[in-house]
């Protein structure tokens, strides 16, 4: 599911920086569509970090020896990774919902 995150941000990216003279009906549904997209992606990223975080909690609890430390270590590493992912997108989909309510309002 990583990897589709790139191809959604390029999106997103290319609709921020938009064609002010493209007809805005198309790219108010093209708007419209990755923001759904984009929402759908975060909720994923969300219950990715949940579950990562759930797995830290379990091994914390019976943490013995390297392997478990090492495993922590991965896991953390994972978690801080999914966070900056989240937040990235989520700073993007403000950015994209604020252009698609001054397209669908006319300004």
């Amino acid at each position: 599911m990583a990897d589709h995150l790139p191809v959604l941000v390029d999106r997103i990216h290319e609709l921020l920086r938009g064609d002010p003279d493209a007809s805005p009906t198309p790219l108010l549904s093209e708007m419209e569509h990755t923001l759904t997209d984009g929402y759908a992606r975060a909720l994923a990223l969300e219950g990715e970090r949940w579950r990562i975080e759930k797995t830290i909690g379990k091994l914390a609890a019976e943490a013995e020896g390297a392997e478990h430390a090492r495993e922590l270590r991965r896991l953390s590493l994972k978690l801080s990774e999914t966070d900056d992912e989240l937040e990235r997108l989520r700073g993007l989909l403000d950015e994209l919902s604020e252009r698609t309510k001054l397209l669908r309002t006319g300004v």
